[in-house]
């Protein structure tokens, strides 16, 4: 198995190498920071990724927008996040393609090399990995809809969105400025938990929450 490895602590990144070197993987690459992820992925064509989600040069959420960038150029990429905390719609970010092979697994809960290492295999074969507090914040979510924290005007939007109309198509169907329909989506992505992605990425999970929730 191939690996590419990202996280900007050196110590983190250079233990994980040694021991999934250890475990028979090819660590073909460790990289510190989110762009250079991209390109590793891109040079290497690895079979699976280990990301942390918080990296330079922001130290948000870069490691994850990096993650679903490499997915796209590679769409066979199997992509482990790991994080020092749960953040629900990042894992929601990674399962929205419906592809498989994605995995979110807390730091201080991979408990040994196996459990690592075990999650890679599953996740190369297709099998997705989440952390059990990941899955209990899913459920969660699930049971109290974020679409529920929509004003009225806001779900027409979404829904008209969901028709695939374009923002000034919405400002006509609803005889508003196109400035205050960018206000409304805004809106809509911050109260539905979106990160922040590319406005096309955010566009396409909410919709994707708006036709899950019909």
């Amino acid at each position: 198995m191939r690996v590419v490895l990202a996280d900007d602590s050196v110590l983190l990144r250079e233990g994980l190498a040694r021991l999934l070197a250890e475990a028979g993987c090819d660590v073909v690459e460790a990289v510190g920071d989110a762009p250079a992820l991209v390109e590793a992925v891109r040079r290497q064509r690895p079979d699976a990724a280990v990301v942390d989600v918080r990296m330079p040069p922001g130290m948000t959420d870069d490691g994850l927008r990096a993650a679903v960038e490499a997915r796209a150029l590679q769409p066979g990429l199997a992509v482990l996040m790991l994080s020092a905390y749960v953040e629900q719609s990042y894992a929601d970010v990674l399962l929205s393609d419906g592809r498989g092979g994605v995995g979110y697994l807390l730091k201080d809960r991979v408990t040994s090399l196996d459990v690592l290492v075990d999650a890679l295999r599953t996740m190369v074969a297709g099998g997705s990995v989440l952390d059990p507090e990941v899955v209990a914040q899913l459920l969660v979510a699930r049971r109290a809809d974020p679409l529920d924290r929509l004003t009225r005007r806001e779900r027409e939007v979404l829904a008209l969105m969901a028709e695939g109309r374009s923002n000034a198509a919405v400002a006509a169907a609803l005889v508003v400025s196109p400035g205050s329909v960018e206000k409304h989506i805004s809106s809509i992505f911050a109260k539905i938990d979106l990160p922040e992605l590319d406005t096309d990425n955010r566009r396409v999970l909410a919709v994707l929450a708006w036709l899950r929730a019909r």
